[in-house]
């Protein structure tokens, strides 16, 4: 039964784990370990009045590992999980198991997809975000960024810098500009195949 009090039996016992598997055990005498004192078995000392810890109320759902059988009593509330990037997290918790590479790759693409969700809702606020200042572009001009570059060790590293915090915005940049320059065209030329009806017509026009 996992989150209790008592520390959990082993499948097996330690000395057959340590005839199966070659150099188990090295670190069990706690002389031989710095956290040996950490590790102390005290019920007593810790205040602990519960066998099992009383569980947190759910009144949303929450992800958990498939690895576990429940929630663990307590649980972040703080940031529940949202749209698009919500399922693909709730996917990712309810498929594959912690130790996929699956587990931790659709996290990943689900917190780009938050970022990109939250960086198009403040385009449509009254606040919305300011590239130029949360990237430190203008810093590098206004607190000598520049000079301060010099004589670094990392200067291989500094050619990165402008595809990692340049390069989304430019992306993005050149991504509207793209849709903004079809739809332009698109309506230029349904403008144009479009007849003017206060135009006379001439000899070789029909209607």
């Amino acid at each position: 039964m996992p989150y209790t009090k008592d520390k959990p039996s082993l499948p097996e016992t330690s000395e057959q784990l340590r005839a199966r598997i070659p150099g188990w055990g090295a670190d069990l005498d706690p002389a031989d370990r710095p956290s040996g004192s950490r590790e102390r078995f005290d019920p007593g000392a810790t205040g602990a009045h519960w066998d099992v810890p009383q569980q947190q109320p759910q009144r949303l759902p929450r992800e958990r590992s498939i690895e576990h059988g429940r929630l663990t009593p307590v649980f972040g509330t703080a940031q529940p999980l949202h749209g698009p990037s919500g399922a693909v997290r709730r996917y990712a918790y309810r498929r594959f198991s912690e130790g996929r590479l699956a587990h931790w790759l659709l996290l990943v693409l689900g917190d780009r997809m938050e970022t990109a969700e939250a960086r198009m809702r403040s385009y449509v606020s009254r606040r919305p975000d300011n590239p130029l200042a949360e990237t430190g572009l203008i810093g590098e001009f206004r607190s000598h960024g520049l000079r301060s570059r010099a004589g670094r060790v990392d200067r291989r590293h500094q050619l990165l810098d402008l595809v990692v915090v340049a390069g989304p915005t430019l992306l993005r940049i050149g991504i509207v500009t793209l849709l903004v320059r079809r739809v332009v065209r698109a309506v230029v030329k349904v403008a144009r195949s479009t007849p003017d009806p206060s135009r006379p017509l001439s000899r070789g026009d029909s209607r």
